[in-house]
């Protein structure tokens, strides 16, 4: 609250109080009077236009990706019979290009609804709310706000992109897809149905069979003609390459009147790190790997070791843009340390799939040490030269290359459906 305009009106009361003692003229007695009284009318007018106020927010849905567009209506109500002359809604989420403020008049029950659109140009978990109310007298002498609770939080998943000429290596069990080897462990492929046995697991019993068939009988499984992938994301903080910062553009949507302001251009910005290009690969792998009905899951150790078992449920694809949605790439730890301290999930029916920047070719040795084992596995590098960095990658890719190892270069400003369709050869970047 600003008591400079209530201070200056008392002080003119005051002078005018003291020409009136001097002149005795009536005129000087009332304004004195009307000055001294209106910063308190103003102060009660502004308190009670906040009184008898409630925001509703709904959202169409809390889940949303980038370039895509998440809408709210927020709905102000005037519950009491006096009305408010000047209303100002501020909303305090952080989401980004998130603008849900407002100025209304509400007369008496009044109820008045705003509806805001916004583009989503950045993964990660947003408050939405909570909401400030904002009010002022007509004199301008006092202005107060109010904080209401409430809102909620939007989850924006990375951008993905289907990528259907990927032939990513490694797929197949020992053996081939063509011949299916039974087994006594549960999975998702079942063989055929057979008599209970002694020593069978109850959760192996088929129970429409054993209805239909009279006695008890169990599924056999069989192992699934395709190897698990997994996807390991590098989140080495010491590893990403960062775009130097550049004055952000000028929106001039916000130098325009309001009634000619358009909504922003609905295309997806350019990755600024090769943290958020590592990201962007492993979102649209995981959705090309999944709609082609494969056993995918991801590994990445952050703040923690984040994992997600291979699977390919419906939800896999969901889980695995949750978490991309909102890793940072902030962890302490190696790609190294990563592939050793996760070895044990890794066997010859694995294939890895590795998105990183790292220059270190130290994490190529712990890789070996699961091609010697069988696991099968591919490079995505994210080239950190495309970024600004300083170093040559070309000795790294080299000796990946070298090593039989597919690796395929990805570079800012390329499309990624080009850049994933060969790996790199022998000798070339």
């Amino acid at each position: 609250m600003n008591v400079t305009r209530p201070l200056l009106i008392l002080l003119l009361a005051g002078a005018s109080y003291l020409a009136a003692q001097s002149t005795g003229q009536r005129l000087f007695f009332h304004l004195s009077y009307i000055l001294a009284g209106l910063p308190l009318v103003a102060l009660v007018w502004t308190w009670l236009n906040l009184r008898g106020l409630s925001v509703e927010r709904e959202h169409s849905g809390l889940r949303a990706s980038v370039c895509e567009y998440t809408r709210e209506r927020i709905t102000i109500r005037n519950r009491w019979w006096l009305p408010k002359l000047w209303i100002e809604l501020q909303d305090e989420s952080d989401l980004p290009n998130h603008e849900a403020g407002f100025v209304t008049y509400l007369g008496s029950r009044e109820t008045t609804r705003w509806t805001t659109r916004t583009l989503c140009t950045h993964r990660g978990r947003f408050r939405l709310g909570p909401t400030r109310i904002i009010s002022s007298d007509p004199f301008g002498l006092f202005r107060f706000s109010r904080l209401i609770g409430g809102g909620g939080e939007i989850i924006v998943y990375p951008p993905t992109e289907v990528l259907p000429d990927v032939r990513l290596p490694g797929a197949d069990l020992v053996g081939g897809s063509s011949s299916l080897i039974r087994t006594h462990t549960m999975t998702p492929n079942v063989a055929t149905i057979r008599d209970y046995q002694p020593g069978d697991s109850l959760n192996r019993i088929h129970w429409r069979s054993t209805a239909r068939h009279g006695r008890l009988m169990v599924k056999e499984f069989e192992l699934d003609p395709f190897a698990d992938i997994y996807l390991i994301l590098d989140c080495n903080e010491r590893a990403v390459v960062r775009m130097p910062s550049a004055q952000p553009e000028r929106d001039e949507r916000q130098s325009a009147a309001w009634w000619q302001r358009q909504p922003p251009p609905r295309h997806r910005p350019p990755p600024d790190s090769t943290e958020e290009h590592a990201v962007y690969v492993a979102a649209s792998l995981a959705r090309t790997l999944l709609a082609q009905n494969r056993i995918v899951g991801l590994l990445a150790w952050s703040e923690r070791l984040e994992v997600i078992p291979a699977e390919r449920e419906e939800r896999q694809l969901w889980k695995m843009l949750e978490l991309l949605a909102v890793i940072r790439a902030v962890g302490q730890h190696s790609l190294a340390e990563l592939l050793i301290a996760e070895g044990q999930r890794f066997g010859r029916d694995t294939t890895l799939i590795i998105i990183t920047s790292d220059l270190d070719p130290r994490w190529i040795t712990a890789l070996q040490q699961h091609l010697y084992r069988g696991a099968r596995a591919a490079v995505i590098f994210i080239d950190p030269h495309s970024y600004g960095g300083w170093n040559d990658p070309t000795p790294l890719l080299n000796h990946l290359t070298s090593l039989r190892i597919d690796v395929y270069h990805v570079r800012r400003g390329e499309a990624l459906a080009e850049s994933l369709r060969f790996p790199l050869q022998s000798g070339t970047q």
